[in-house]
């Protein structure tokens, strides 16, 4: 006899149907798994074996033949384990193969019979539901996950005997209630309130989120590097449902979720240490799965003593910072990943950190000094927009009673700014300036006469690439978002090249 079920699988964050067709035969007795299946696959014979049998069922000492379609599509994991066991009972007769052709099931199976959770099981729910496919049994590990979409009727087992009982409505199980996304109000450990001093590197920072852009911090030991980059988050804009959801399918496919609850409500913040692997970065493995860059999604990624970092590391950056994507191909995987995140990097100026101190004298020479910046090319340089320098902060400033601005207030002004980029961009299919292509660069931002003198006279001066150039103009329309400024005016474009002013004092001469 046959049985049909459906189940579903993943191509990087996107689901697509699996129909697990189990057909119970005369001849020979054996179990054999076709369909392109992975080692994990292949080994779910004897997890199925063992929890029906420790379930209480009888396993048939047939001929089992387990097909998994489409048959020219590698299968991966153990997600199928539940549907497989179902499909041998169904077949087998002891559930009703019109019960079980209803639902779509995904889940793994422990040798007593327990359902286990599975990752990325929210992206399989959100194109099952697309197709059609909307009453689905799954691990109860998973149920708030898959409870995020409305129209999911999504059933919680924790053993398979729940699943068999439930088929045969012996038992009911209600449907996991509906999670709806809200806004929770949020609390950070880091606040732009407790930083003392250091007004022109947060307010480089407040144009960074503003429009998106990257920037790298370069300053002494102590300055303040590292707490003004992890009060970022406290200062990125509210998620919308939809990022929220994008968010939340990049994190069920790598796993962070299991034993979390619901949908991703903040903004990412990523802080991976300067030994990570490329691999580890970008993304990769023999499954392909996503790296920090991609975690970091629609928030920030946080890379501390930069030029510690592997030059390969960083220059696999390069086209992921310019493009928001990443394609990882391997031999038996391939999967595109989103990775549309706000890079914010600090570094020391030297080996012993204390070029340009007022405090300190610099131990090194002219040859480590060049050797140690010489680690950040010229072209990951030009892909990130602000470059700022940070000093000792004053006893007085550190001293002072005055209260310093919150990131509330800060954080308003970036909404705003956000706001009017949205706005902007509605039927362009981009949310923020950093993400303005050359054409739209030409349609959105236009300068003041004076404004355009200025960046024409700097060009030269300052030595900047074509790139530099574009970027130093979406950077001038962010400025003039947060002034509200419906043109490019001259002071925009002066703080603009002023972000880009380090480029020449630390790569230039030393």
């Amino acid at each position: 006899m046959l049985a049909r079920i459906m189940s579903y699988g993943l191509m990087g964050i996107n689901g697509y149907p699996v129909t697990v067709e189990t057909d119970i035969g005369f001849g020979v007795a054996g179990y054999e798994t076709v369909g392109l299946p992975d080692n994990a696959v292949k080994e779910s014979k004897e997890r199925v074996r063992s929890a029906i049998i420790n379930s209480g069922f009888n396993f048939p000492n047939v001929r089992i033949v387990v097909n998994l379609a489409p048959a020219d599509v590698r299968k991966e994991g153990s997600v199928y384990d539940l549907p497989i066991a179902i499909g041998i009972l169904a077949a087998n007769g002891e559930i009703n193969r019109a019960a079980v052709e209803s639902w779509l099931m995904i889940g793994e199976l422990a040798l007593d019979g327990t359902v286990r959770g599975v990752n990325g099981v929210l992206p399989m729910v959100i194109d099952a539901c697309s197709r059609g496919y909307k009453q689905i049994i799954l691990p109860a590990e998973n149920a708030e996950e898959a409870a995020c979409i409305k129209d999911a009727t999504v059933i919680p087992i924790k053993c398979l005997t729940d699943a068999v009982f439930f088929l045969r409505e012996m038992i009911e199980i209600q449907p996991q209630i509906y999670t709806d996304w809200n806004r929770m109000e949020r609390y950070y450990d880091n606040d732009f309130s407790m930083i003392k001093g250091q007004q022109a590197a947060k307010r480089a920072a407040e144009v960074a989120v503003a429009g998106s852009h990257n920037i790298l911090l370069i300053g002494t030991p102590g300055s303040g590097k590292t707490m003004l980059a992890r009060s970022i988050p406290s200062i990125l804009p509210e998620l919308s449902n939809e990022e929220a959801l994008e968010i939340t399918k990049i994190h069920s496919v790598a796993g962070i979720l299991r034993g979390k609850k619901g949908i991703v409500t903040e903004r990412p913040f990523r802080a991976p240490h300067h030994s990570a692997s490329i691999p580890a970065l970008v993304g990769g493995g023999s499954k392909a799965l996503p790296g920090e860059i991609s975690l970091a999604h629609y928030g920030v990624l946080f890379l501390d003593e930069f030029p510690e970092f592997s030059k390969a590391v960083l220059e696999s950056l390069r086209q992921p910072l310019e493009d928001g994507i990443v394609t990882i191909t391997r031999a038996a995987a391939k999967a595109e990943y989103p990775a549309d995140f706000m890079l914010v990097a600090a570094m020391n100026p030297c080996p012993c950190g204390n070029f340009g101190s007022r405090v300190n004298q610099c131990r090194c020479n002219r040859y480590q000094v060049e050797r140690y910046r010489n680690r950040i090319s010229g072209p990951m340089l030009d892909r990130i927009d602000l470059h700022v320098e940070m000093t000792e902060v004053a006893y007085d400033e550190l001293v002072s009673k005055q209260e310093a601005e919150s990131s509330a207030s800060i954080r308003a002004r970036v909404e705003d700014a956000r706001r009017i980029q949205r706005e902007r961009y509605y039927s362009e299919g981009i949310f923020y300036n950093s993400q303005l292509s050359s054409r739209l660069i030409k349609k959105y931002c236009i300068m003041n006469d004076d404004a355009e003198e200025l960046l024409k006279l700097s060009f030269n001066r300052l030595h900047l690439s074509a790139r530099a150039y574009n970027r130093v103009i979406k950077v001038a329309r962010t400025i003039a978002d947060l002034s509200n400024e419906e043109k490019i005016t001259k002071l925009c474009v002066a703080e603009a090249l002023q972000y880009r002013s380090l480029d020449a004092k630390y790569w230039g001469n030393v």
